[in-house]
C-alpha cells in the first residue's frame, strides 16, 4: 500500500471512526484502526465488537493495500502533524506502516487487515432515507433520557418504531420519558421497531451534527443489527434484545393546570436553582401562581436560591417538586422559544411540550418536597 492524503482530512476522518474504538479490550485487535484502499480512497475503521464506524477519505493511491496499527498512538501522532501531505507506505513483510508529513518521519508496526472483524457493508438498494437535520434534533431531544444502569439493558437503549413515513424515537430510564417523532422521507414498507444502544446514537448525533445531506437507515435481517450510511461514513450497531415497555401508557391524558413560559428563561432559572439544590439530592421546586412561576432550592447547608417568571397559567396553582437536573436537560434540548408544562398534582407525572412543535413529548416524575 502506498498512498498520499491531506492532514486535516485523515485526522477528521480518523476522529470520526476511532470514536469506535474500545477503551479496554481483551482483544488486541479491536485496539487497532483498520486503514485499507478502497476504490480511490482510504477507507478507516474501527471497532468494539457492538459498534462499528467505517470512514473514507479522498487519496492519491499508487498500491493498493490494507493494514490495522494501533489506533491510540497513530490517532495522536496524525492530531500533531502540521497541515500538509501524508504519505503513507507499507512494508507487508513486516507489517510497517511508514508515515512521512513534512520533516515529520514514523513508523507503525501493524496486525494484518485479515484478522480485523468484518464490518457489515450497506445495501444501496435497501433501507429508507430521512434528512440528517430532523434526525439530529430527534437524536438530541431523546437520547439524553436512555438509562445508564447496565442491569436493565433494554432501558440503556432508545426504542425507535418505523412505520409509514414516521420514525419514533423513545427513551426512559423509570424516572422520565422522552418521545419525539421524526419524518421519514419515504415510507417504510413494512412496520417493525427496534432497541438501538444510546451510545451508538449518541455517535451518530456527533456524525450527523451540521450534516446536509440525508441518511439511510437499513436493519440487517432479522433486525440484529442497524446501519446508518452517510456519504463518507457508515455507523453500524448490535440492537438491544428484550421488550421494550409501553412508554405511552405514563403519558398522562389530561392535565388541571397548563404553564406556557418562555424556554430560556426557566432554563436559566432552573440552572440557578441547581446551585442550590446540589445539597438536597437536585430537588427545586415549581412554585405556580395566577400569571407567574417560581422557581426555588433551599439547602440548610448552602443557603437559598429563586427566580420569580412571568408565565401563562391556565387552572389551579401548585407546587410541585423535581430533579433539577431532569428539567435542564430537557430545556437544553428543545429550541423553540416557548415551552408548555402540564400538571395535574404534586405527585403525579409533569409533562413538557414544546410550543408549536407537537411531535415532542416528555414525562418527568416529581420528587416529594418533604425530603428538602
Amino acid at each position: 500500500m502506498r498512498l498520499s492524503c491531506l492532514q486535516e482530512n485523515l485526522s477528521r476522518g480518523l476522529s470520526i471512526a476511532g470514536r469506535a474504538v474500545p477503551s479496554r479490550t481483551t482483544m488486541p485487535i479491536l485496539g487497532n484502526v483498520l486503514l485499507a484502499t478502497d476504490h480511490g480512497q482510504l477507507k478507516l475503521a474501527a471497532t468494539n465488537m457492538e459498534l462499528s464506524i467505517v470512514h473514507w477519505v479522498g487519496a492519491r493511491v499508487e498500491t493498493e493495500g490494507e493494514i490495522t496499527v494501533p489506533a491510540r498512538n497513530f490517532i495522536d501522532l496524525m492530531n500533531s502533524l502540521p497541515p500538509d501531505q501524508v504519505s503513507l507506505s507499507l512494508d507487508e513483510a513486516t507489517m510497517t506502516l511508514a508515515l512521512t508529513c513534512g520533516s515529520v518521519k514514523a513508523s507503525f508496526r501493524g496486525i494484518a487487515a485479515d484478522e480485523f472483524p468484518l464490518v457489515p457493508e450497506p445495501d444501496n438498494n435497501a433501507g429508507f432515507t430521512v434528512e440528517a437535520e430532523a434526525l439530529n434534533k430527534g437524536l438530541t431531544q431523546v437520547t439524553f433520557a436512555a438509562s445508564t444502569d447496565e442491569s436493565h439493558p433494554v432501558l440503556t437503549g432508545v426504542l425507535a418504531e418505523f412505520q409509514g413515513q414516521t420514525m419514533t424515537l423513545a427513551a426512559a430510564d423509570g424516572f422520565r420519558l422522552s418521545l419525539r417523532e421524526i419524518p421519514l422521507v419515504d415510507a417504510v414498507p413494512t412496520p417493525f421497531s427496534v432497541i438501538i444502544p444510546a451510545r451508538a446514537l449518541a455517535e451518530l448525533m456527533r456524525i450527523t451534527n451540521g450534516l446536509d445531506e440525508p441518511v439511510r437507515i437499513s436493519t440487517t435481517r432479522p433486525h440484529n443489527q442497524i446501519l446508518f450510511q452517510m456519504p463518507d461514513t457508515v455507523l453500524n450497531s448490535q440492537l438491544i434484545d428484550g421488550a421494550y415497555p409501553d412508554v405511552r401508557r405514563i403519558i398522562p391524558a389530561s392535565s388541571k393546570t397548563k404553564v406556557v413560559i418562555g424556554r430560556e428563561e426557566i432554563l436559566q432559572a432552573c440552572k440557578r436553582a441547581a446551585i442550590f439544590a446540589r445539597d438536597v439530592a437536585n430537588i427545586v421546586s415549581l412554585r405556580i401562581d395566577a400569571g407567574e412561576l417560581t422557581v426555588a432550592a433551599d439547602s440548610s447547608e448552602s443557603g437559598q436560591g429563586s427566580t420569580r417568571l412571568v408565565a401563562s397559567v391556565e387552572g389551579a396553582g401548585l407546587e410541585i417538586a423535581f430533579n433539577v437536573r431532569f428539567l435542564i436537560d430537557v430545556f437544553s434540548a428543545l429550541d423553540t422559544p416557548q415551552i408548555v408544562l402540564e400538571l395535574n398534582s404534586p405527585t403525579n407525572p409533569g409533562v413538557i411540550r414544546a410550543v408549536g412543535d407537537e411531535s415532542f413529548i416528555h414525562v418527568v416524575m416529581p420528587m416529594h418536597l418533604g425530603h428538602r
